[in-house]
């Protein structure tokens, strides 16, 4: 067995040129990874949105105008992976512009971002193992070393919530600029003209940290890379390539900036759990993450905020790490590959798994997008230099297998309900997971299930604020009120800012006749999010109802500003005016529900009486027909236009609308009077009286049909004969 010796080589020797052949190779390569991405995740790309895609997509406005980059580029704290997070927030911008909410799109590019990424890893790898400090070791297999290392990277099923996971694209998007920042970084060592390669390095650097925190490293991993296979030395590094480290140093501005501005991401930070308590947690997860390297087995979306408090219970594990930082740490000094890949394998996971706690997530598997890069070149590599030998058919069969595993998870992301029972069969005491698979199974109707899960996850952790919120709204939403109150009022309790819990802690409290209580929610939900069209508009409803109509027109007029385009919200303003007979006002408003929703016989009807209102008969007439004709068994519109056809004096017609409607409802008194006056226009004066006769059977005080009866009879009286 070959013993391992320190790397040497010239440190400015450039690699081998690459001759016709070698490009064919790079090319076949490059289309075999391309291929291998596209075939393992095609069955993701109609995955439904999942977890905190609805934050981050479906309910975040700021990607909805891709013309107002400003606004883009700065999506709300609630916007869960989104947030100070401006690149990614552009690449959901870009996908809504193309397709809206029509996830392929949002699959597709993350599916591309993940491929871009494996070819740029097989471009770095192969450049590195034909630099000379390595060539004379890996330099002949180089091509074939550098396809097994991306492509079973690429297909490795531990990335699937890296891809299928649509916000995740926050982690791929990163690692391709951490790659290509790398990468540039070689070029521009190789280049006889370095100037393009470092400019292009400190961008794809900046866009990294537009991109996700764990792109901090990125700099300091560029520099250990130069003194590990290019300078020799820290200093040699430097002095050769300064003015490039300056500027990747500089891009450390940027981040620093956006992470102070996005004020701790939400409160993800900290929460009581201290650096002591994270680092043993970060123990167990790293070991863990290293276990699904090899043995990818139960994949989880979603491990919950499990927190460890005591080294007895990770001592095995804390031990492991420290025999792996001791070893990375003595390679990097003999200046051995193994060195740099240990050290990019911890510095990548240390944002997020060392001692900064990120209590929203204390395990996450997305973070080993990267990471995982550096265990299977340093497998692949070490398997080549030990074992003395390669073949490529081991890496593609490794790879097929990879690959059959994350077309086999890929499948779990199907639907909400599929991913989340998942998760809870191989977490079952994980509240989140728990919490989650209730509401999916709420959204699917199916509400036995769901409370069963959503009554478990608040069993499980009584002190966290989402199942609270998801319980309480399950409990509204089935018309449980008063036992929705105590859950609401918890996961306020718990989580102040808590905007959704605040919203139906409203809505609840409406439902319990408590409006002045339910007003103060509303507005906490509206200072917390003031783009919160929904709540803005029940706010208002409610300022209505409370007689405090001045400021229910401002909030009205607020958010059909932020929503014009919501017909439900025209419609709810027009109706709050149309109650203060405002009907001039009221009109442009359900002009445009009926302009937004032109099939819809209400909207035909509300606008038809508020023109009627105005005089505006025959224009009335129009919308109550056609509101007829969209809906032939709604009442209201052929009541409205046999009102409108009698005040045109179109009798005929009128007594059609009106029979129309004693045909519907018998026990219409008013109609039954309406149709009366129109036979008695008519000269059927027969039947006109059996008309105002069915309306005082059903009404016997009804006055006007009383009076009626009389002038009918007295017209009877004035044409007899004398």
């Amino acid at each position: 067995m070959a013993k391992p010796r320190a790397i040497s080589g010239s440190p400015l020797t450039p690699p081998n040129p690459t001759g016709p052949t070698a490009r064919r190779g790079v090319i076949l390569a490059g289309t075999v990874i391309a291929l291998a991405v596209w075939g393992v995740y095609a069955n993701s790309w109609s995955a439904p949105f999942v977890f905190d895609d609805f934050m981050a997509i479906t309910q975040n406005p700021t990607i909805r105008h891709l013309s107002r980059l400003g606004d883009v580029l700065s999506s709300p704290m609630f916007a869960t992976g989104a947030t100070g997070r401006p690149v990614v927030s552009l690449s959901l911008a870009i996908n809504y512009a193309l397709g809206g909410y029509n996830v392929t799109g949002y699959h597709v590019a993350n599916t591309l971002f993940h491929a871009l990424a494996a070819l740029v890893l097989f471009g770095m790898v192969r450049r590195t193992l034909l630099r000379p400090a390595l060539r004379e070791r890996f330099g002949a297999a180089a091509l074939p070393l550098a396809l097994t290392v991306a492509l079973l990277w690429a297909v490795h099923p531990l990335l699937t919530e890296s891809v299928t996971f649509v916000i995740q694209r926050s982690e791929s998007l990163m690692g391709l600029f951490y790659l290509l920042t790398l990468y540039g970084s070689i070029r521009a060592v190789e280049s006889p003209a370095p100037r393009r390669w470092e400019i292009f390095t400190v961008t794809v650097c900046l866009l990294g940290m537009a991109t996700k925190e764990v792109m901090v490293t990125a700099p300091v991993l560029v520099l250990l890379y130069d003194r590990m296979f290019v300078s020799g030395t820290f200093r040699a590094a430097w002095q050769a390539r300064g003015k490039l480290y300056a500027g990747l140093a500089a891009t450390w501005l940027l981040l620093a900036y956006l992470v102070a501005g996005s004020h701790q991401r939400g409160g993800s930070l900290g929460g009581g759990v201290s650096s002591w308590e994270y680092l043993l947690t970060s123990c167990r997860a790293i070991v863990m993450y290293l276990r699904l390297v090899f043995w990818p087995s139960p994949l989880v979306v979603d491990y919950g905020t499990t927190v460890v408090r005591s080294l007895a219970d990770v001592w095995l594990q804390a031990g492991l790490l420290v025999l792996l930082a001791v070893g990375t740490g003595l390679a990097l000094r003999r200046r051995q590959a193994a060195g740099f890949l240990g050290f990019a394998f911890f510095a990548i996971l240390a944002p997020s798994s060392s001692i900064v706690p990120l209590i929203t997530q204390t395990m996450a598997e997305h973070r080993m997008y990267l990471p995982l890069a550096a265990v299977i070149s340093l497998v692949v590599l070490g398997a080549y230099r030990w074992v003395g030998r390669f073949t490529l058919p081991t890496g593609l069969a490794l790879a097929v297998a990879a690959g059959a595993l994350t077309v086999a998870r890929n499948q779990d992301y199907e639907s909400n309900i599929k991913l989340w029972a998942v998760t809870v069969t191989a977490q079952p005491g994980n509240a989140r997971a728990q919490s989650s698979l209730g509401c999916a199974l709420m959204l699917a109707g199916r509400d036995e299930e769901a409370l069963v899960h959503l009554a478990e996850a608040v069993r499980l952790n009584p002190d966290y604020a989402e199942p609270r919120y998801n319980l309480g709204n399950f409990l509204f939403r089935a018309y449980r009120p008063a036992e929705a109150l105590e859950h609401l009022e918890a996961a306020v309790r718990l989580r102040p800012p808590y905007f959704e819990a605040h919203f139906v802690l409203a809505g609840v409290l409406l439902r319990l006749n408590r409006p002045a209580e339910a007003l103060e929610h509303f507005e906490t939900t509206l200072k917390i999010r003031p783009d919160y069209v929904e709540a803005r508009q029940m706010y208002a409803e409610t300022l209505a109802s409370a007689g405090r109509l001045p400021e229910a027109l401002e909030q009205f007029e607020q958010a059909v500003r932020q929503a014009p385009g919501n017909p439900g919200l025209q419609a709810s303003f027009g109706n709050v005016l149309a109650a203060q007979q405002r009907w001039a006002e009221a009109v442009p408003h359900y002009t445009a529900v009926v302009q937004l929703k032109p099939d819809s016989a209400e909207a035909q009807t509300a606008l038809g009486a508020a023109l009627g209102r105005l005089g505006r008969v025959e224009e009335a007439a129009g919308h109550f027909e056609a509101a007829a004709r969209l809906d032939p068994d709604s009442i209201p519109a052929h009541f409205n236009f046999g009102n409108a056809l009698f005040a045109l004096r179109r009798f005929a017609e009128a007594a059609e609308q009106y029979g129309a409607v004693v045909r519907l409802r018998p026990d219409f008194a008013e109609v039954h009077n309406n149709l009366g006056n129109t036979l008695l226009q008519l000269g059927r004066l027969d039947e006109a009286q059996a008309q105002y006769e069915a309306t005082l059977r059903l009404k016997p005080d009804y006055l006007p049909a009383r009076n009626n009866l009389a002038r009918l009879e007295a017209i009877r009286a004035a044409r007899a004969p004398r």
